[in-house]
């Protein structure tokens, strides 16, 4: 009797949990390790100036580092901003902009557990 690769790769994975070489997640849930990271997180703060005034009408981006791409938030007149949805998995660049001055860049680390990030850009 002829098996075709994918029957024979679905036995090997059933032995390999069989025969415990392979954990299984129980109850539904991922080993701690990993459950950490998966998930979206929020990422926000404030923009200010080297007097830590607010700054209104700033441009901060936030850029992921494996994709390259690069979202956009206009800062509000108190000078906050806020990104939602941001994947816990992928590192990013935070910075702000406006009128020629840049703020000091930032890293969002997927290292980092926190759902909520919160920081403050000082722009130069």
């Amino acid at each position: 009797m002829k098996l075709k690769r994918a029957t024979w790769i679905a036995w090997g994975a059933f032995a390999a949990v069989a025969l415990g070489l392979v954990p299984l997640a129980r109850h539904g849930a991922l080993p701690q390790a990993q459950a950490q990271n998966l998930g979206q997180r929020s990422v926000s703060g404030s923009v200010v100036d080297a007097e830590s005034a607010p700054v209104a009408g700033a441009t901060v981006f936030l850029k992921n580092l494996k994709t390259k791409a690069i979202r956009s938030y206009t800062s509000g007149g108190n000078g906050r901003f806020h990104f939602a949805q941001v994947a816990m998995t992928d590192d990013y660049e935070l910075w702000a902009e406006k009128a020629g001055k840049k703020s000091a860049t930032k890293t969002v680390s997927s290292w980092d557990a926190r759902k909520e990030y919160e920081t403050e850009l000082k722009m130069k």
